[in-house]
C-alpha cells in the first residue's frame, strides 16, 4: 500500500502529465498543499522531492516549485547512416540544408548552437585495438557538442577518432573551423576517397560520471546510453571510432532491421 507522500506525488504527477499543470506553472506553496491533502508539510516535501528526482518539477531558490519545461528529445535510428551516405556526394547547397541532429530532433539549422574542437592524439591500447593499428598511431580526436539554442544542455557528448594520416590528405579535414561540415563525417571521408560499407553500434546503459551528469544537466537517478560507433569502409578497414554519450531521459533509439525474403 502506497504511503501518504507517494499518493500525493501520484496525484501531482498525473496533473502534470494530463496538462492540468503546464510547463512553467508554479505549484501551490507547501503550506497550501498541506491543507489541500490534509497532511503535514514534511510529507508534502517528501512528495515534492520525489517529483524533483524524476525531473518533473524544479525548485527555484526563493520562488518555489515549478513544473519543469521538458527538454527537446531526439529519436536516433539506425537508418540515419544510410541517410547520411545518400547525402555524402550531394552538392554543397543540398548538404548544408540539414544535418544529423536536425534529422533526429526535427529542429532546423538556425535552431542549433554547434561547437567542435580538434586535437592530435596517440592511440591508447583500447583505440589501437578498435582500429586494428599499433599503439601510438596518430589519431585526430574530434569533440562535438550540439544544443538547442533555447536550452543549455547538449543533446549528446560526442568524441570521434579518425586516423590522422588518412584524413590529412585533405588539409581541410584537420581544421575545426570548417565545422559543422555539410554532410557530416561520411561526406568528409568521401573527400579522401573513403566509402563506408557498414556501421556497427554497441550500446550499454550505465550511471553517468559526475562530469557527464553536470554537462548534460541530468537529474539524480538518470542513466546515460553509452554508444560506441565503429565505421568500416568497403575495404573492411576501420576508419572512424566514435564514443557517444546520450542522456537517457530524452533519447529514444529505434532499430529497424530489413529481413531478406524467402
Amino acid at each position: 500500500m502506497a504511503v501518504a507522500y507517494e499518493r500525493i506525488a501520484d496525484e501531482l504527477r498525473e496533473a502534470i502529465r494530463a496538462g492540468e499543470l503546464k510547463p512553467g506553472d508554479k505549484l501551490p506553496a507547501e503550506s497550501k498543499l498541506a491543507e489541500r491533502f490534509r497532511r503535514s508539510v514534511p510529507t508534502i516535501r517528501e512528495a515534492l522531492r520525489a517529483l524533483r528526482d524524476e525531473g518533473l518539477i524544479e525548485k527555484q531558490h526563493g520562488r518555489g516549485n515549478f513544473v519543469r519545461r521538458q527538454r527537446t528529445s531526439a529519436l536516433r535510428t539506425n537508418r540515419r547512416h544510410q541517410w547520411e551516405k545518400n547525402r555524402a556526394r550531394e552538392p554543397l547547397a543540398e548538404r548544408a540544408q540539414t544535418g544529423a541532429t536536425e534529422h533526429d530532433t526535427g529542429l532546423t539549422v538556425d535552431d542549433l548552437v554547434f561547437h567542435a574542437s580538434y586535437r592530435k592524439v596517440e592511440a591508447d591500447k583500447g583505440l589501437a585495438e578498435a582500429f586494428g593499428l599499433p599503439e601510438g598511431t596518430a589519431l585526430l580526436e574530434r569533440t562535438y557538442r550540439t544544443r538547442y539554442a533555447a536550452e543549455s544542455a547538449p543533446f549528446s557528448l560526442v568524441t570521434s577518432y579518425l586516423v590522422h594520416d588518412l584524413v590529412a590528405r585533405n588539409p581541410a579535414l584537420l581544421d575545426e573551423s570548417n565545422e559543422p561540415w555539410p554532410g557530416g563525417s561520411q561526406s568528409q571521408l568521401y573527400t579522401v576517397g573513403i566509402e563506408l560499407d557498414r556501421v556497427e553500434e554497441r550500446v550499454t546503459a550505465r550511471p553517468p560520471t559526475p562530469e557527464e551528469a553536470a554537462e548534460l544537466e541530468l537529474w539524480p537517478g538518470t542513466s546515460v546510453l553509452a554508444l560506441r560507433k565503429t565505421s568500416i569502409d568497403i575495404n573492411d578497414r576501420v576508419v572512424d571510432v566514435s564514443d557517444v554519450i546520450l542522456p537517457g531521459d530524452r533519447t529514444e533509439m529505434l532499430f529497424t532491421t530489413p529481413l531478406e525474403r524467402w
